[in-house]
C-alpha cells in the first residue's frame, strides 16, 4: 500500500477548511485526499500547529523547513518527498502515486456526471 504525507503549515484545524474566510484550494485538496484515500492509499496529513512532533521526527521535512517556510506544504510518497510550497492537484497526486488509468483524475466522487457533460 502506498503511503502519502501532507506536512502542512500551521493552520486552525487538521484540513485549514474552518473558519469564516475557507480557502477554497484547501476544500479541493481536503476532498481530493479523501479520493486518494478511496483509492487504497493511507493518507497521513500532519498541521505543524497541532502536530509538530511529526515534523521534527521527520529529518527531511526538518531540511526543508530550514531553508524556509514557504516549502510547507511538504508532500511525500512512501517517505520521499515529492512536492513543496505548494497543494498538489488531484491529477498532479494521481502522477505522483503512480495511480494510473484505472484512476482518472478528472472522475468526481461525489458528482454523477463529468464536469464536461453539461448535466450538473
Amino acid at each position: 500500500m502506498k503511503k502519502l504525507e501532507v506536512y502542512d503549515p500551521a493552520m486552525c484545524c487538521s484540513t485549514g477548511v474552518c473558519g469564516p474566510d475557507v480557502d477554497p484550494a484547501l476544500v479541493t485538496f481536503a476532498a481530493d485526499l479523501k479520493w486518494v484515500a478511496a483509492q487504497g492509499v493511507s493518507v497521513q496529513r500532519y498541521n505543524l500547529g497541532q502536530e509538530p512532533q511529526a515534523f521534527a521526527a521527520n529529518p527531511a521535512v526538518v531540511k526543508e523547513m530550514e531553508a524556509g517556510m514557504d516549502r510547507l506544504p511538504i508532500i511525500a510518497v512512501d517517505g520521499r518527498i515529492v512536492s513543496t510550497g505548494v497543494h498538489l492537484s488531484r491529477e498532479q497526486l494521481v502522477r505522483k502515486l503512480d495511480l494510473g488509468t484505472a484512476a482518472a483524475p478528472a472522475d468526481q466522487a461525489s458528482s454523477c456526471c463529468s464536469p464536461k457533460s453539461g448535466c450538473c
